[in-house]
């Protein structure tokens, strides 16, 4: 079966990011790509329209990457304050989240609303004490948010936010 060269219109993961041209499969191309309109023939009339989306999607990466950048400034002066119920001899009922953490974030004085994606936890926390959790906000912009996880007094898990200095 035959390439066809296709423009996209958004970002396909494995295949490239809007605005690129790219080589695939007639048939993908004629049953699914362009159908769901995610991308349009390499036409020469397209091509020469091409500079006009590259520079739709320059514009954009870039308030995306100006955006980030205030987020991680914002998280980085976070100090956020988790309880975690622990039983008497101090082993955890439960652990900490990424989930948890975007929605203690989210709840805070911060208001800044991120992905559960975004937070690189390895392994959900299950211990008392301080951690820097990675951000992965843009390609370009990752940060450390600080965590402290304290044990309950005999309640449920609960978030509570705290500013530190600002």
């Amino acid at each position: 079966m035959a390439n066809v060269e296709v423009i996209l219109k958004e970002k396909i993961k494995g295949l490239g990011a809007e605005a690129d041209v790219v080589k695939v499969k007639r048939g993908y191309a004629r049953n699914f790509l362009v159908p769901q309109g995610k991308a349009f023939e390499a036409s020469s009339g397209n091509l020469r329209n091409l500079n006009h989306l590259k520079a739709a999607r320059a514009e954009r990466e870039a308030k995306e990457l100006q955006e980030a950048e205030k987020i991680a400034s914002k998280l980085k002066k976070l100090k956020l304050k988790l309880t975690l119920q622990t039983g008497q001899a101090g082993k955890a009922f439960g652990s900490i989240t990424n989930m948890d953490i975007a929605k203690a974030v989210l709840e805070s004085s911060a208001k800044v609303e991120l992905d559960r994606h975004q937070i690189q936890l390895d392994k959900p926390i299950k211990n008392t004490g301080t951690f820097e959790v990675p951000v992965k906000l843009h390609g370009d912009v990752n940060c450390f948010l600080k965590v402290t996880v304290t044990a309950a007094d005999g309640e449920g898990a609960t978030e509570e936010a705290a500013d530190s200095e600002d």
